[in-house]
């Protein structure tokens, strides 16, 4: 696996997660104990995902920057005008 594929899956994994999170703190047999535990382990992974998608948006602006830094400028010529 390249590293982009890594950081695309761990964001997904890390969305996945937290989705099964706010399932579960949704669940009325879920104690108050677990709940605090499922949110103090959310704002971790929040942290986490944040850091992951900054990552991501660096390198898709580093890429667009290379892209148009290797475009190749027209080369023009000025043409004389008789007034």
């Amino acid at each position: 696996m390249t590293e982009p594929d890594i950081l695309n899956r761990k964001i997904r994994d890390l969305m996945d997660w937290e989705t099964i999170a706010w399932r579960r703190i949704s669940d009325p047999s879920v104690t108050t104990f677990e709940r605090r535990e499922i949110r103090n382990h959310l704002k971790v992974c929040e942290e986490e995902l944040r850091h992951c998608l900054a990552i991501q948006s660096e390198r898709i602006r580093a890429r667009r920057a290379a892209e148009i830094r290797d475009t190749p400028v027209p080369k023009f010529r000025v043409l004389a005008t008789k007034f």
